[in-house]
């Protein structure tokens, strides 16, 4: 079982330059941490696919074990797992996501 998870999420994360695990959609997040991170994604104009752990539960748990991560929402970058909303927040304020962006050549809004 674990390893269908597994697969499911590297494909995802794999194709999806910027993907976000989440519950809720981007349009309709679920709870405040996931629709801070989108806030964040939209606010600087980065695309970003997004899935809904909350419409499946294997998922939901597959991903805690996949990053060794315990919370929802999840954010990759080019395969790499980023981290959770405290962690983007921050990585935002700083310029350090921007910078992430950047490098991992994300298109992006710069900040004027």
């Amino acid at each position: 079982m674990a390893n269908d998870v597994f697969n499911r999420i590297q494909n995802e994360i794999d194709e999806a330059p910027v993907m976000l695990y989440m519950k809720g959609t981007a349009m309709f997040p679920q709870c405040g941490f996931s629709a801070r991170v989108v806030q964040i994604l939209t606010h600087m104009g980065v695309p970003f696919k997004t899935a809904n752990v909350l419409e499946d539960m294997e998922l939901r748990e597959g991903i805690k074990q996949f990053s060794q991560w315990p919370t929802i929402p999840q954010l990759y970058v080019k395969g790499e797992f980023v981290g959770g909303c405290d962690i983007i927040t921050e990585m935002f304020q700083s310029g350090e996501l921007e910078t992430l962006l950047a490098e991992k050549g994300i298109e992006h809004k710069t900040e004027a």
